[in-house]
């Protein structure tokens, strides 16, 4: 057939065709500030016209016959063509517009099991409803976990346990995800929703989009506007990314969240991707790479079971997940912080918006998310309740059960709004959950609540508690279960950071030590060789697995030549170290650049070497915010701060050490060393910058050149306890002790 005969043929179709949309085969939905298209045909080429037909973008359909068009200026008149059919006229809808109104929300019905809510722009999002019983019998307190891994996949038993399914539903139907799991297993009702682009929920995925806030926004409303949910308000749970989404949502105000409890979270985005402005090619990228590969169609697996067993809908949303975002390429692209782009991925810009109590725990050691929490815990200045909890440890340690029991009293407080009492079955059953998650047998702590006689008398005691609780040696509290996430001791402050925290410098010394006098010698310095291979070295042995206990860790000794070491004289007492900290170097190196590391240890008197917290930094990115103190230096990684280095030419640069909390035994000593990043993580790798040669860093240490190490001593604060077992700190690795000897500059 003819070009024109084959135009003539598509003409007459268009007259006669049943109406898809406007009259056209494919679909179009109308969303905020975008538009999505299904049911082309594969390869079509796309084109979105304004009112007056000129060419706002283009695109091409892919093989599941969709597009999008993203950043389009709201507004109405739109339309988009293959060039032989063309859609209805469209309008594309701002933020503003968007807001439906409360009847949207109480329209939809949730029911115990898979469900899908409705979002603003039609979007469907797949939940899994679990409920302490009936419907009928409640209301129940209820939470939502929300995120891109798969909350709303089906539930299933937990354990064995059929013959008590009636008493406790939750063991026949658990959540997949363990900060629902744990909210229900304490009589909470859980809703687990897939953002969009996941799971069997509909559109794209992109990493915090506006689009993903605004779901959530509506997902809290849909939720709290169920009859079996008490008060009409939930509160929000979850660890990692659920834990993360909690912040996002909560800046978008819903009038029906009552409270989060974000977990092992992230302070900033990149401080997590681009640590001192080095790509995390470990963790940072597989986690990107993980959760964009389970956004494809069919990405997560049990969506293929639900289609099979007839979910038209499921089988619907994913003719949208080919149109996700690539955040991988973004990342590895990436050079430098753009507030107008970056701040929206920065919680510490925006947490202040948040208008809820909030209850956050970190662990200074976590491999996953990081130790930067702590830039948010001065910020949540809108909040009309804090409670932090910081520990030593890693990722999973706030499902510990000596925070999960104040997380299920700040619900009880603030979601259920009644005194926190624990149910006795529920406890009974609490402990199988600490098995599977830790390896250990646990028990909740007795509640300290359940004393008082009113609801009120309780929140009281809890609005007059210090809002920062800090556990301290988590992991050496059970001799008989060394690793187990329970604290040997804690302290609670009013404030981070805090009171009595108190700035205290050290010098590098010409011979290798640190001292609290500057260095008086005219000309002292050391050097070491860039390790080009560092960067890719973790430090887990092979075979050795993160989520252990004590994990079979390979932390190795840096080979002569590698660092410079830097090292205390015998503390005279116990010294308790909580906050960050800063290593300002005067450096020199025969490159433009300098991918630096700095490592925090205790040097023990049983000859052991403990770790305590890391720092880095690309010497180019040193530019520093305004806000930087003795203790944080705030790197802005913008482009007006960046500036290589001149090879051969003295610069001062500040390596900030992450926050951390550690008791430096007496007779011990502070060590400090400075090398390649690498050998110093579990699942944090660095893209290191590669030179065609040799290259060689000088640290000053003179009278001229006086680099230093600033530590924040806690004044006022003593251990109750004696040094702990060498290993048994969750997250802080040991090795026996090794001297080193600095090599000497040229």
């Amino acid at each position: 057939m003819s070009t024109s005969g084959a135009a003539l043929v598509a003409a007459l179709a268009l007259l006669t065709c049943a109406c898809g949309d406007g009259g056209a085969s494919f679909k179009v939905r109308e969303s905020v500030e975008q538009l999505h298209l299904t049911h082309a045909s594969p390869g079509a080429a796309i084109t979105l016209l304004d009112g007056a037909g000129q060419t706002v973008q283009t695109a091409v359909a892919d093989g599941l016959g969709s597009a999008m068009f993203r950043k389009v200026p709201p507004g109405s008149g739109y339309t988009v063509t293959t060039g032989l059919e063309t859609s209805r006229r469209l309008t594309v809808m701002s933020v503003e517009s968007s807001q439906p109104d409360t009847g949207f929300y109480r329209r939809q019905q949730l029911k115990p099991g898979f469900n899908y809510l409705e979002t603003r722009d039609g979007t469907t999002l797949s939940a899994y409803v679990t409920m302490p019983g009936p419907p009928e019998a409640g209301p129940y307190p209820t939470v939502v976990e929300y995120s891109g891994y798969d909350p709303s996949k089906p539930g299933k038993p937990l354990g064995d346990f059929g013959f008590m399914c009636e008493e406790m539903p939750i063991l026949c139907d658990a959540p997949s995800d363990k900060g629902a799991l744990f909210a229900a297993l304490m009589g909470y009702a859980t809703v687990g929703v897939n953002v969009r682009g996941t799971g069997c929920s509909g559109g794209a995925y992109e990493f915090f989009e506006t689009l993903q806030l605004l779901d959530g926004y509506d997902v809290i409303e849909t939720v709290a506007a169920q009859d079996w949910v008490l008060h009409n308000q939930v509160g929000m749970v979850g660890l990692s990314y659920p834990g993360i989404t909690q912040l996002f949502v909560a800046r978008t105000r819903p009038p029906g969240l009552a409270a989060i409890t974000p977990l092992s979270v992230i302070g900033n985005a990149a401080t997590t991707m681009l640590p001192g402005g080095i790509l995390n090619d470990g963790f940072g990228i597989n986690w990107v790479k993980y959760v964009l590969r389970r956004a494809v169609p069919y990405g997560q697996g049990w969506e293929q079971d639900r289609v099979d067993a007839g979910d038209e809908a499921c089988a619907e949303n994913q003719l949208l997940h080919g149109q996700l975002i690539d955040t991988v390429e973004q990342a590895r692209t990436t050079e430098f912080y753009v507030p107008e782009e970056h701040d929206r991925l920065n919680p510490t810009t925006f947490v202040h918006e948040i208008q809820v109590p909030v209850f956050l725990a970190g662990a200074w050691q976590d491999e996953q998310t990081g130790p930067y929490f702590f830039t948010l815990l001065d910020k949540f200045t809108g909040a009309p309740a804090v409670r932090f909890h910081v520990y030593n440890g890693v990722h999973p340690d706030a499902f510990g059960p000596t925070v999960l029991a104040e997380w299920y009293a700040f619900l009880e407080l603030f979601v259920a709004r009644r005194v926190p009492a624990l149910d006795p079955v529920a406890v009974a059953f609490v402990p199988f959950a600490f098995d599977e998650v830790f390896g250990s047998t646990l028990k909740l702590p007795a509640s300290k609540w359940e004393s008082y006689a009113s609801y009120e008398e309780a929140l009281a005691a809890w609005q007059a508690e210090p809002p920062l609780r800090v556990l301290f040696e988590s992991g050496a509290a059970l001799p008989n279960d060394p690793g187990a996430p329970v604290p040997s001791w804690e302290q609670s402050f009013a404030a981070w950071p805090p009171p009595g925290q108190r700035a205290v410098r050290y010098y590098l010394q010409p011979d290798g030590t640190l001292g609290t006098d500057a260095p008086t010698v005219a000309s002292a310095a050391s050097s070491f060789d860039l390790d080009p291979e560092a960067g890719q070295r973790g430090i887990l042995a092979p075979g050795g697995d993160v989520w252990d206990k004590l994990p079979d860790y390979d932390w190795r000794q840096p080979p002569p030549g590698s660092a410079v070491v830097f090292e205390s004289a015998a503390l005279a007492e116990d010294v308790v170290m909580l906050g960050s900290g800063s290593v300002d170097l005067w450096l020199r190196s025969t490159a433009d650049d300098a991918d630096l590391e700095v490592n925090l240890s205790e040097i023990r008197p049983d000859g052991q070497e403990m770790y305590v917290q890391s720092g880095w930094l690309r010497a180019s990115y040193g530019g520093l915010a305004p806000d930087s103190t003795d203790l944080w230096p705030d790197l802005t990684l913008q482009e007006d701060g960046w500036a290589p280095l001149v090879p051969g030419e003295w610069r001062q640069v500040r390596v900030a050490i992450a926050g951390f909390q550690h008791v430096f035994r007496a007779g011990s000593r502070i060590r400090l060393a400075v090398d390649t990043p690498g050998d110093s993580r579990a699942e944090w790798l660095f893209a290191l910058k590669t030179f065609p040669e040799t290259v060689t860093h000088t640290v000053g240490h003179d009278a001229t050149h006086p680099s230093s190490v600033v530590l924040p001593h806690l004044e006022g604060v003593t251990a109750p306890t004696a040094l702990p077992p060498c290993p048994s700190l969750r997250g802080q690795q040991c090795r026996d002790y090794v001297a080193f000897t600095n090599t000497p500059a040229s």
